[in-house]
């Protein structure tokens, strides 16, 4: 069989998978479809988190980027893995031992008002609706390709899945759709890193063949190193970052993961609290799989395209460049009429007639090292998993949000479980249909995008989270002000700067050299700075809450230190 009938046997078979456990867990109640009727193990759910949380930024994005970058792609690695450590130490089990539904309802009843409440609620869909473009762009981008399909098609059969089992099955169905998924998504991520390992360092485990030496004797990262200055490119090896930007970077993508809502909901899906430090374990074992593996598949996938498409003339590349080609993320012009390809750097003298999007970079990997076309499926298959999964996580948090905490919480505090049940599956459904709206126009490469959303999780919902939890004196005043001033902050500046004024020489004039990627981190210190100074100025919380907050900090089963006989 060819790709192309690889590729449909395999997405096909994946595709009937998921709709297949969707169906066999359904949701009945509006607990199973908030939080799957919180009775999930802690390794299926910490294999769901990690499936959850590693989009197509993770599959197709990450290594792409860092096969660009080099070593100023490491604060993509540090920063989506780090976010974990948060989580697990500051946020996790505390929020399970509240025991609520989402987010919003945390800041809700935490800070005793339905307006923080609803500006959580719009938060929520704000981040969640710019995380979900990635996802719907990276589906694009596979079915195009490999299904020959235009792009807005794509897009159009990956809302199709999504919405299946998203609005059937609701969080018990997405939680299960998830684990089979990470099984996808993992396989089809090693197989073609081990085998392009083995051809290139001859070890079969790509962490260590990547830093190794190739079958000629050169080590592969030496051998890039010099193919990067001979092109003209900036070097693999050093970063061109400034300290700065990669710090913010780094602090805005590891509060914007303990942020994330879609991640923070799966701790509401446990049984206990314990469970929810479990579940956080097991997620950083299952992500650190694929993360220790990317940095060997950027070093193969573009030592791989250096040597296959420079200097070579445009006749003779073989059939995966013409169909790239195809989807517009692959361009070559012929600037000097020779019919070579010439692909080069900006210091080089030659000017560079080959435009590539990283976004193509995993995907069309296995196509460039000539491996077998049912391991070019297989990839195909797991970077929709991977899209997927995210894009169903999301997508449900938009939905709860409408449902239980604006509709039911807010709006109409009567409404039946079945009424609201009802409105949990239509606000999925319209929500997939703007989804699939910005994934035929995202806003910039999948792994940009994403990071744009991790920057708004952190300067809204981290540190109102962190204030509930840990500060009996904050209050509804400082909580709504704190997330207004933060989201907006880094709302106004990422639009300014990714969308009003995207010149080649806007990083010159980022403020303090932080980059829209790295804002949210400032926008954070605004939140935290606005929320505890306008704390300070309004009257406390009531002693219930402070009673509340002292007891979610306190492991159940101890006695609170101000009960302790001396």
């Amino acid at each position: 069989m060819d790709v192309q009938s690889w590729t449909f046997v395999l997405v096909g078979l994946s595709f009937a998978l998921y709709i297949g456990v969707a169906i066999w867990s359904r949701a009945g109640s509006t607990k199973e479809f908030y939080v799957a009727g919180g009775g999930v193990p802690p390794l299926a759910n910490g294999m769901a988190t990690a499936a959850d949380w590693m989009s197509a930024a993770s599959f197709i994005s990450m290594a792409g980027i860092i096969s660009f970058a080099g070593y100023d792609g490491s604060v993509y690695l540090m920063g989506w893995t780090g976010g974990y450590v948060l989580l697990a130490l500051l946020l996790a089990p505390y929020l399970r031992k509240f025991g609520k539904f989402t987010i919003p309802d945390f800041v809700g009843d935490r800070y005793e008002s339905n307006t923080a409440r609803i500006v959580a609620v719009l938060c929520a869909i704000f981040v969640s609706f710019t995380y979900v473009a990635g996802q719907m762009a990276g589906v694009g981008i596979v079915l195009s390709r490999f299904l020959e399909v235009d792009q807005t098609t794509g897009v159009l059969i990956g809302m199709g899945i999504v919405f299946f089992y998203a609005v059937l099955g609701g969080m018990k169905g997405i939680t299960y759709t998830q684990v089979a998924q990470y099984c996808v998504l993992i396989f089809a991520y090693l197989v073609p890193a081990i085998f392009l390992s083995i051809l290139m360092s001859d070890n079969p485990i790509p962490m260590l063949g990547f830093g190794g030496s190739g079958v000629d004797g050169v080590p592969l990262l030496q051998k890039l190193e010099g193919l990067h200055k001979d092109l003209g490119f900036d070097s693999y090896l050093d970063g061109s970052k400034s300290t700065i930007d990669v710090f913010m970077i780094t602090a805005s993508l590891m509060a914007g993961t303990a942020g994330l809502p879609h991640v923070i909901v799966r701790f509401y899906t446990v049984p206990k609290v314990r469970d929810a430090r479990k579940s956080v374990g097991w997620a950083l074992v299952f992500i650190a799989i694929l993360y220790l593996t990317a940095p060997a598949i950027a070093v193969f996938a573009r030592t791989n395209l250096l040597d296959t498409v420079s200097n070579q003339p445009y006749n003779e590349m073989p059939e995966w460049f013409t169909k790239w080609e195809s989807t517009g993320l692959l361009a070559w012009e012929d600037q000097n009429g020779d019919g070579i390809i010439q692909y080069t750097g900006l210091s080089s003298s030659i000017p560079n007639e080959l435009e590539v999007n990283r976004d193509i970079m995993v995907l069309a990997n296995p196509e460039i090292a000539a491996l077998p076309d049912w391991v070019i499926g297989l990839v195909a298959a797991g970077a929709l998993a991977a899209a997927l999964s995210t894009a169903a996580g999301l997508l449900l948090v938009v939905s709860t949000a409408i449902s239980h905490d604006l509709l039911k919480r807010a709006v109409m505090p009567d409404i039946s479980e079945k009424g609201e049940l009802r409105a949990a599956r239509i606000a999925a459904g319209v929500a997939v249909v703007i989804a699939g709206w910005f994934g035929i126009n995202p806003p910039g490469y999948v792994a940009e995008t994403v990071a744009l959303a991790f920057g708004l999780a952190a300067s809204s919902f981290f540190p109102a989270l962190l204030l509930g939890i840990f500060s009996k004196r904050m209050n509804r005043s400082g909580a709504i002000a704190g997330m207004v001033c933060g989201i907006g902050f880094t709302a106004g500046y990422i639009i300014y700067w990714q969308f009003l004024n995207r010149e080649i020489s806007a990083a010159d004039r980022w403020w303090f050299g932080i980059s829209p990627q790295g804002i949210g981190a400032l926008g954070m210190v605004v939140n935290l700075v606005v929320a505890t100074v306008v704390s300070r100025f309004t009257a406390p919380p009531s002693v219930g809450v402070q009673a509340m907050v002292e007891d979610i900090r306190v492991p159940k089963g101890s006695i609170p230190a101000h009960e302790i006989e001396v």
